[in-house]
């Protein structure tokens, strides 16, 4: 086997080629397709039957995402799902659960982040495929165990609700931004908000620039990956 073969499912253009980017940078993984509504994806995998693994929104342009699973699992379709969305309600999480899905990734993520999930999931995977007849109760629990590993920690002193904000001003800005501006934006100093830039940069969420203008030194600006 290649790769565990991914379909990305997600209307929002920067974000499609973004996660499609990023299955290409995880090792045991590669992109089947893209697609950008529910019908393209059901008519996709209709198609292409080697598919392992969706990444599903759940905010598409012709419905639901949990009525495109509803509608794979009345089909008898038992493809592996991880959401990737931003949809938070409770309500939506449990029966995304009860539609058979692996995985919740929250947006906005670092790279960091969605790697790890398609990691936990790899290993979920080749726990399954080694085992061979009856399976001990052990080696169930330490399969699923392995969909149940918190994603890797921020660094000290940082919060997921700075990083997600940070995130969500460098992805609503029509132009590269620098700290000073995204700092004004979020309502932090300029050391914080270049501290979570810069740490979305390593991470690869975000791409540094420079920004020339003045007789200064040229200012570091940043935008989406």
């Amino acid at each position: 086997m290649s790769g565990f073969r991914v379909l990305v499912v997600e209307d929002e253009e920067l974000a499609a080629e973004a996660h499609a980017t990023y299955v290409g940078r995880v090792p045991g993984f590669e992109l089947g397709g893209v697609a950008r509504s529910a019908g393209d994806a059901a008519r996709f995998l209709e198609r292409d039957r080697e598919v392992d693994l969706v990444l599903l929104d759940m905010h598409l342009p012709d419905g639901h995402g949990l009525g495109l699973l509803q509608r794979l699992r009345a089909g008898g379709d038992l493809v592996d799902v991880i959401a990737v969305t931003a949809a938070r309600d409770s309500d939506v999480v449990r029966h995304a659960v009860a539609h058979g899905v692996v995985l919740y990734l929250l947006k906005p993520f670092t790279f960091a982040t969605f790697r790890a999930r398609l990691e936990q999931y790899a290993e979920y995977r080749r726990g399954l495929e080694s085992a061979s007849g009856d399976i001990a109760q052990d080696e169930v629990d330490r399969m699923l165990s392995t969909l149940r590993t918190s994603a890797p920690a921020l660094p000290k002193g940082m919060s997921p609700e700075t990083l997600r904000d940070v995130t969500a001003a460098v992805r609503g800005a029509e132009h590269p931004v620098s700290a000073s501006e995204v700092a004004a934006l979020v309502g932090s100093s300029r050391v914080t908000a270049r501290r979570y830039l810069e740490h979305l940069a390593d991470t690869g969420v975000l791409v540094r620039g420079q920004r020339y203008g003045g007789g200064g030194r040229p200012e570091v600006e940043y935008r989406r990956a």
